[in-house]
């Protein structure tokens, strides 16, 4: 038999649903109040929980979005500074490099002149030197023979015995300059 005959023999359709709902515990009254409690519920949670978590999840999609798209524009801007960066580095090592030339020339140039003007000092300083040797010698030569005629006479009045007149004395030390000069 199937289910539709089986059915009308019974005596029809809400009887079976009826038998079934008193078998299972079910009642109309309740299941309605039941159906009531969950939409009250499901719109207190869609208006005060749902829509928030959703308003506050479609907020950090947004902020993503935009930390994606600003990640972008960095990257970008990173390059491009790179690629700066790159350019005015060669163009200093080219400005330094010629610098660094300039600076040689200009050193060649600045040693040679100090070179000469060394080389004219140390011939002032030399010359200098001479001079004041010469000095140092002719002053020395007049002590050696003003000291030495002062030993002659010492020695001519001791040897001799007599007190030397200043005329004697004159005489002698000019005899003696003349034979140390020799």
């Amino acid at each position: 038999m199937t289910s539709i005959t089986l059915l009308a023999q019974t005596g029809g359709f809400g009887d079976i649903l009826q038998d079934t709902a008193t078998t299972f515990g079910f009642h109309w009254k309740l299941f309605l109040s039941q159906c009531v409690s969950f939409a009250i519920v499901a719109f207190l949670l869609q208006r005060f929980a749902y829509k928030p978590i959703i308003t506050v999840l479609e907020e950090r999609r947004r902020r993503i979005e935009e930390g994606l798209a600003n990640a972008e524009k960095i990257k970008r801007e990173l390059a491009e500074a790179e690629k700066r960066y790159q350019e005015i580095l060669s163009n200093a090592n080219a400005e330094a490099t010629k610098m660094i030339e300039e600076a040689r020339a200009s050193a060649s140039t600045v040693a040679e002149r100090r070179t000469q003007q060394a080389i004219s000092e140390a011939e002032g300083i030399i010359a200098k030197a001479r001079e004041a040797t010469q000095l140092e010698h002719d002053r020395m030569l007049l002590t050696l023979k003003q000291e030495v005629g002062r030993l002659v006479i010492d020695t001519t009045s001791k040897v001799t015995g007599k007190v030397l007149t200043p005329e004697d004395q004159r005489r002698i030390s000019e005899e003696t300059a003349q034979q140390v000069a020799a």
